[in-house]
């Protein structure tokens, strides 16, 4: 299969042609006549024609389960991919990563590979791109760290340090990149030199969540022990910790966090089943709780005031932030494993293990849209700025572009 065609490798594997049968009069009137019919009503002479129905029905089956929305794909990944993102600027270029140990940049018009990147020596569960779009990182369950030059496809870094990645930020306004680890470190570097900045010690679990602060003056972070921590990325002091010592906060592992435009409100979802509002001067805002098993990812809206959060019990929930109650709880079949707000927009996206895409307007709650391609579930999403495409990374093996 070439790399740009946009249909599933499954997807030609059922195009049986299932043979007509055709009778006359006499065997019509012959078939009403017969009295010799078996327990079910069927003599052994429709048998054959019973297990072909049975065959056409199933694959009436598979061809709904098969339904694929799909405008285009990349299918090089021969395991399940991970990570997606897109580039800042050149909206048709992503780059992908997955158990397959590789990472990929291609082309979300054609599906062609424009690079493959140096294969890692663990799966690749970290890509992003700069925010001017000039670099490209990849990390790996091997704790390494790869960064590209984009434009010439060049390696320009490998970092060392931590052991396995758990997520990649870039700095807003500068090429910084920080990232999170299993040994409850964070790690910073300069690029494209590659130069150490800073190791963050503070958590004492896995941090699996983490970023900086829209301005760039702060980190934050959370990790599995349950812990949100503020950071002075200069010095890697602790500004603000919040911590499940404190009753009011979540008592069970951190797993997502999202900080608001004007980065004074962090929200946080925890394998507790709760998300938190918190402000960045260290005071605990509320509690929003209505998931039965953890919340995987948050997100807030940046027209209204208005927050999401998406939970393995797969309930995509609205919350109202000033009063921190609920407006509308949506669903789907499996765990919500991610969700993005639109820029500038009452529309959000969620992926879910229901191996669909589906778009909302949160307002209403009405689904304004629903995507199925996907054979497995969902891992990952990227959304354009403008709210047209989405890209997802799937346990498939597959990456697909879908168009609103």
């Amino acid at each position: 299969m070439s790399s740009n065609d946009n249909s599933h490798p499954a997807d030609h594997a059922y195009e049986e042609d299932v043979e007509e049968t055709y009778v006359d009069e006499g065997e019509i009137a012959d078939v009403v006549a017969d009295d010799h019919m078996d327990e079910d009503g069927m003599d052994d002479g429709q048998s054959e024609p019973e297990h072909m129905d049975e065959e056409a029905s199933e694959g009436v089956k598979e061809e709904v389960f098969l339904e694929d929305d799909s405008v285009q794909g990349f299918f090089t990944h021969k395991e399940p991919v991970f990570a997606i993102d897109l580039h800042p600027t050149q909206q048709d270029m992503a780059v992908s990563g997955g158990g397959d140990d590789k990472a990929y940049i291609w082309n979300l018009k054609t599906g062609e590979q424009i690079s493959e990147l140096e294969k890692h020596d663990d799966s690749v569960c970290a890509v992003k791109f700069s925010n001017d779009g000039s670099f490209v990182a990849t990390g790996g369950m091997d704790g390494k760290i790869n960064v590209y030059n984009v434009e010439k496809q060049k390696k320009v870094a490998a970092l060392e340090g931590p052991d396995e990645i758990q997520w990649l930020s870039w700095h807003p306004r500068g090429n910084v990149l920080l990232t999170g680890a299993n040994d409850a470190s964070l790690w910073m570097w300069s690029l494209p030199g590659g130069d150490f900045m800073n190791v963050f010690n503070g958590h004492s679990a896995p941090v699996t969540c983490g970023q900086f602060t829209h301005n760039g003056r702060n980190i934050v972070s959370g990790a599995e022990d349950g812990a949100l921590i503020i950071w002075d990325p200069k010095t890697a002091d602790i500004v603000h910790q919040f911590t499940s010592a404190d009753a009011r906060f979540h008592q069970e592992g951190i797993t997502s966090l999202v900080i608001s435009n004007d980065d004074q409100v962090i929200l946080t979802g925890s394998m507790d089943g709760t998300a938190k509002l918190v402000h960045m001067n260290g005071n605990i805002l509320g509690s929003l709780e209505n998931a039965s098993e953890s919340v995987e990812t948050v997100g807030l809206c940046d027209v209204l005031p208005l927050a999401a959060t998406g939970s393995v019990d797969g309930s995509l929930s609205i919350w109202d932030v000033n009063t921190q109650r609920l407006r509308t709880t949506l669903k789907h079949d499996d765990s919500v494993n991610r969700l993005k707000w639109h820029q500038n927009s009452p529309l959000l996206t969620s992926a879910s293990m229901d191996c669909t895409v589906r778009t909302w307007d949160s307002r209403t709650g009405e689904c304004v849209r629903v995507w199925k391609g996907h054979q497995e579930g969902i891992m990952d999403l990227a959304l354009s700025i403008d709210g047209k495409t989405v890209v997802t990374a799937s346990d498939d093996g597959c990456c697909l572009v879908f168009a609103q």
